[in-house]
């Protein structure tokens, strides 16, 4: 992986920060994490490489280990690839499964007990270092102007968080805000998103609208099952 300047890397955080705070994302949580500073920024090069398999995995038990369970404070893990263009959603959506499969196959946590490992099934929830992360791909060309990132790019919320928006009774609220504000951005809500528990979240991931018939690539590494 190249070596980054600092003066590269506060380029990028700005270039995301304009994205979700000036240009008034309509995810109202990923506009307060900003506000707040409460996001992690991690940068590399080729989301397709193996050479990052590794360090994201590392980044992803720092991040776990540096966050306050106890707390009802929203954080998200930021994952950039600066290097890659994808022409195509569906070219996305092979990348960031294939990325996923390789952090699965070289990560040796269980999976995390909360959450289902079957793509099919309703309570399923990507897991990495034993815990359960709801994933956000993004790309430049996205369908999805809420989807658009400026650069390819996977934001890892805890699963944990969701269910603690539930528990402050806030959740409804919160999902009808964002829903609203995208609809009036792009004049429909993403046709893909269900809530936890009605359909396997797995569909949302790429932000690329599939249908039923759509079958996802992931396959759980057997001693997990």
């Amino acid at each position: 992986m190249n070596e980054m300047s600092l003066s590269d890397q506060k380029s990028i955080e700005l270039e995301y920060q304009d994205f979700i705070i000036k240009k008034k994302h309509p995810c109202i949580m990923a506009n307060a994490v900003f506000k707040l500073g409460k996001y992690h920024l991690e940068i590399y090069d080729d989301m397709t490489s193996d050479a990052i398999v590794i360090p994201i995995l590392k980044a992803v038990e720092t991040y776990i280990d540096q966050y306050d369970f106890e707390s009802n404070e929203f954080e998200s893990l930021i994952l950039c690839f600066r290097e890659n263009c994808f022409n195509s959603e569906l070219e996305f959506e092979k990348a960031l499964w294939n990325l996923l499969q390789k952090l699965h196959d070289g990560d040796g946590s269980e999976w995390d007990t909360e959450v289902s490992d079957d793509v099919e099934n309703p309570m399923f929830s990507f897991s990495l270092k034993g815990k359960a992360f709801y994933i956000i791909g993004m790309h430049p060309n996205s369908s999805r102007i809420a989807r658009r990132a400026p650069y390819s790019t996977l934001v890892l919320n805890f699963h944990w968080q969701f269910e603690k928006l539930r528990e402050m009774g806030t959740y409804q609220t919160v999902k009808k805000r964002i829903r609203r504000r995208d609809k009036k951005l792009q004049g429909t809500i993403n046709p893909v998103l269900r809530d936890f528990g009605t359909d396997s979240e797995a569909k949302q991931y790429s932000g690329r609208p599939v249908d039923n018939q759509w079958k996802c690539p992931f396959h759980v590494k057997t001693e997990n099952i």
